[in-house]
């Protein structure tokens, strides 16, 4: 088939080209013109084609209900609402339900408000009810066919819900009215009026249809709006990468096609197509997409750069590193989707209600029936069939069923924007109870690396002497300590070359010739093998041990020419937001597997009373139970895999972003940034969508509690008035309605 037009093309066609080491046909000459011209088009997806809609594959749920799975789309065998993908395409194509619904209610309104407008003109005569029966039939018939066939399934699996009741209201409401205008004779005298008719409802039933087909429009399209966040999310990454292939020439290939190990080539002002790391080349990259962090990030040779990050000023050679489904991007995506579907906590409440709330109401259609029939004024059955179609209508739970599920997806779609990453509604409900903050100190207090934070020279030595020797030496070297001299060194600008006939002693030191001098860097114990006096090693390495530095030593020709002190720095930002967290009385431990004196400096500085060093990845697990037992609710922050045990663990395990996944799969919120900042943007998410949660279900509740008792006749008593099934549905509609809206909301939370 050729690519560029679609035709069929023989197999041994004329026209053909090799692209990506694939063979492709084409049908004429120009179709293989544009295919050369631009190839990566010819075979991307086009947006809102069926390529770019849910692939091979897609898994699909109810929005009311996460834990129903299916490999096609379809109904909800619990709720009969339709099935939706897991995670959606990156181009929001058409919903073949809008569109339905759409089709369905441009005929059944004007219908609909036809029969409304007949039915209160107070025009007379058998020829009315025959017109109301012409213009009510297709809108109840084609128009309520999707709501009657959900009613049906909902019987026969036993599983009363609102389409039971729409079903069995506005069913009976027509099939009343077109029996009174078939055969009206068959009617005593109780259902007639005063002048002997029998007074059909159909445009209670036709209002009924197109009013919910109103709210369904409605609520499919905010339903669709939870998406917008993920679609923007896939949107960030580029559709093409540009290959390097091993005889260095260059081409740009989909995305889809890029393999974990190949070379890609980014201009300045290119996205990052993949998660990689720097060959060849520097640059600042803009990293705002993730970091929310104004300022471009410099990049050199042997940094890791971000899938869908914007590469600025130079040119880079780079390496994929995770591609498709396995790049952080991807990941966040999945996270949300997933973490959308889920059910809170607060859930189960509505669930207890629902589980008695249908029978319920069918109890109480037949009461206002009973009531009406014996109490009732004349014609007493007609309007007791006209209470019990009004209580079915009005207490129909949809609001009910809404309340939860539109919160926790727009609360999703706003976290994914602001960098926080709920796992799944649990977490976002849990957070908001949390009181004690138990945090690991490396890569979650600390920048998870070292850097050179003292240079020592001995006497006659100067710094840059001592440096240029060190970096001479650790240039070959993979150990981070040896990064962070070699960075140090680069960023006063001094030369030096790699040292010749390098040799590394596992736990000791590093050995080399520099400037065809013997070289050596280490710890003390090394210094002093190679001749070095302890005293002199204690002079130098006093003042940065007792600042909880990690001291080496460097040699050459036998002569100590200094020390240097390196340390893993806090966090910009990590004292700021300790403070913040402390300021709304949560309770902050340090959980560290590092030394005691490392962790006493970086609890000194960021004003950390409760210290735990030296721990294991157990006895982190073990000190967040005992804060628990103790009656706590703990959060664990960290970005390890020695603290994946403590993040399961804990009441809530907050993972950093930027660690390993392991963490990340065991928290159930996940820092982007990696920067506890974030922590306080979950929060004030968390507390924002618990009072949404509760104000839906107030508003869900209070509704039914009010409209079914002014349904079945409250009023009339006192006021003679009378709910008309036709006002039902819109009470019905305008409180699915309020909900929707209320839980929009969210997505403008101030976090």
């Amino acid at each position: 088939m050729d690519p560029v037009c679609g035709m069929s093309v023989r197999p041994d066609g004329p026209h053909h080209c090799v692209y990506d080491g694939r063979e492709y046909r084409f049908c004429n000459p120009r179709c293989k013109a544009k295919f050369e011209a631009e190839p990566a088009r010819w075979l991307a997806p086009a947006p809102g084609s069926a390529a770019a809609g849910p692939p091979a594959g897609t898994v699909y749920t109810c929005p009311m209900h996460p834990e129903v799975r299916s490999p096609a789309p379809g109904a909800c065998p619990s709720c009969g609402m339709a099935l939706e993908p897991v995670a959606p395409a990156a181009e929001a194509a058409p919903s073949e339900e809008l569109a339905d619904l759409a089709r369905r209610f441009r005929v059944s309104a004007p219908l609909a408000l036809a029969t409304v407008a007949l039915a209160m003109s107070g025009a007379m005569g058998r020829w009315v009810g025959w017109a109301e029966l012409g213009l009510a039939t297709p809108v109840v018939a084609w128009g309520g066919a999707p709501f009657f066939a959900r009613a049906l399934a909902s019987l026969r699996a036993r599983r009363a819900n609102m389409w039971t009741l729409i079903g069995v209201g506005t069913g009976v409401a027509w099939a009343y009215s077109a029996f009174a205008v078939l055969a009206p004779g068959a009617f005593p005298a109780e259902f007639r009026g005063m002048h002997g008719e029998v007074e059909p409802y159909f445009e209670a039933a036709a209002a009924i249809v197109a009013l919910v087909q109103l709210g369904q429009i409605l609520e499919v399209r905010a339903r669709g709006r939870t998406g917008d966040a993920l679609r923007a999310l896939l949107a960030l990454a580029p559709a093409t990468a540009r290959r390097v292939r091993d005889d260095g020439a260059e081409a740009d290939v989909p995305l889809a096609h890029v393999r974990v190990g190949d070379r890609l080539r980014v201009r300045p002002g290119e996205k990052i197509p993949v998660d990689a790391r720097v060959l060849e080349g520097a640059s600042s990259v803009d990293e705002s997409m993730l970091s929310g962090e104004p300022m471009p990030v410099e990049k050199r040779p042997g940094d890791a750069l971000i899938g869908a990050t914007l590469n600025q000023s130079g040119g880079l050679l780079v390496r994929a590193e995770r591609v498709g489904a396995d790049t952080l991007l991807a990941r966040i995506v999945g996270e949300v989707a997933r973490a959308q579907r889920s059910r809170a906590p607060i859930q189960s409440l509505a669930d207890r209600v629902s589980a008695v709330f249908v029978p319920a109401v069918f109890a109480a259609a037949v009461v206002a029936f009973a009531l009406w029939a014996s109490l009732g004024p004349e014609p007493r059955l007609a309007h007791a069939l006209v209470a019990a179609v009004s209580v079915l209508i009005i207490a129909c739970p949809c609001a009910l069923g809404l309340a939860t599920p539109m919160s926790i997806m727009v609360a999703m779609g706003r976290g994914a924007r602001a960098g926080v990453l709920f796992r799944d509604a649990e977490a976002i409900e849990r957070l908001r109870a949390v009181d004690t903050l138990a945090v690991d100190k490396t890569g979650t207090l600390t920048e998870g690396r070292p850097s050179v934070a003292s240079v020592v020279p001995a006497s006659g030595v100067d710094d840059a002497t001592l440096l240029g020797v060190a970096a001479s030496l650790e240039r070959g070297s993979e150990h981070p300590l040896a990064a962070a001299i070699v960075a140090a060194a680069q960023a006063r600008g001094l030369a030096f070359d790699a040292a010749r006939h390098f040799a590394a002693r596992a736990g000791r030191g590093v050995s080399g010739t520099v400037a065809g001098a013997r070289a050596a860097l280490g710890s003390g114990a090394f210094a002093a093998e190679l001749g070095a006096q302890p005293r002199e090693l204690a002079a130098l390495a006093g003042a940065p041990e007792k600042r909880g530095e990690t001291v080496v030593f460097v040699l050459r020709d036998g002569r100590l020419l200094g020390a240097l002190g390196a340390l893993d720095r806090v966090k910009p930002g990590a004292a700021r937001a300790l403070a913040a967290l402390r300021a709304e009385g949560l309770r902050i431990a340090m959980l560290t597997g590092d030394g005691e004196a490392a962790a006493e400096r970086v609890a000194r500085e960021l004003g950390i009373d409760e210290v735990r060093a030296g721990c294991s990845p157990s006895e982190k697990a073990e000190a967040v139970a005992e804060l628990e037992g103790a009656g706590r609710k703990v959060a664990m922050a960290g970005d390890g895999i020695n603290d994946a045990p403590a993040l399961a663990r804990a009441h809530v395990g907050v993972a950093m972003g930027t660690g390993a996944d392991v963490a990340i799969e065991s928290a159930g919120v996940t820092l982007v940034r990696g920067e506890l900042s974030g922590l306080m943007r979950a929060r004030r998410l968390s507390r924002a969508t618990c009072a949404n949660l509760r104000q839906n279900l107030f508003l869900a509740f209070v509704y039914n509690a009010l409209g079914v008792p002014i349904a079945m006749g409250a009023l009339y008593p006192v006021f003679g008035v009378v709910l008309s099934p036709m006002l039902a549905a819109a009470a019905m509609s305008a409180s699915s309605l309020s909900v929707v809206a209320n839980a929009l909301r969210l997505s403008k939370a101030r976090l």
